[in-house]
């Protein structure tokens, strides 16, 4: 039977998941379009719905919306899914697949639409548990490590230098060093 590796994201926290599916689970997916909403309880996660918003087959080339059935097939686009641009205006010729999820797809990409009660996402404090430290954390504790003379030399550092080849407002005058 299929195995779909499921990479879940939150559009509101810009985190994402990834989730393996095999078997029932897998059938569920099967004949399945690119913005069909899904019901998480389907595949193990009740109160969630998705939005299917792509994937990629074996092969990793990538699914497009505008392409009908579940095969390869090679088209002529100027942006979208796939296609890097170059040039302005410029068409590039590309292997996509189709807009339904078949056998031959191994990655699906889901968006959460509607959240249930159990977490996808770890939460920022696991990390700081874990013993990371914050970089905020880490250079205050370094500018209290260091001697007075230290801190103010890094803090001229820090600040800008004055232009000298900025345009002078009208009416005003930038007088040059000597």
């Amino acid at each position: 039977m299929a195995v779909f590796k499921l990479t879940i994201s939150d559009p509101k926290t810009g985190r994402s998941v990834q989730r393996e599916v095999k078997d029932k689970d897998a059938a569920f997916f099967m004949g399945k379009k690119i913005g069909e909403k899904i019901n998480g309880e389907s595949f193990g996660l009740t109160g969630y719905e998705f939005e299917l918003t792509g994937g990629s087959d074996n092969a990793g080339f990538p699914m497009r919306w505008d392409v009908k059935g579940t095969g390869r097939k090679k088209i002529l686009a100027v942006s979208g899914v796939g296609i890097k641009k170059k040039r302005k205006g410029q068409k590039q010729r590309k292997n996509v697949c189709g807009n339904i999820v078949s056998a031959t797809i191994s990655q699906i990409n889901l968006k959460i639409t509607a959240e249930g009660k159990t977490k996808l996402f770890e939460e920022k404090k696991d990390i700081k548990e874990k013993g990371e430290k914050k970089p905020e954390e880490t250079k205050e504790a370094k500018k209290e490590e260091m001697p007075k003379e230290k801190q103010t030399t890094e803090k001229k550092a820090e600040e800008k230098p004055k232009k000298i080849s900025e345009k002078p407002k009208e009416g005003k005058k930038i007088e040059q060093p000597k």
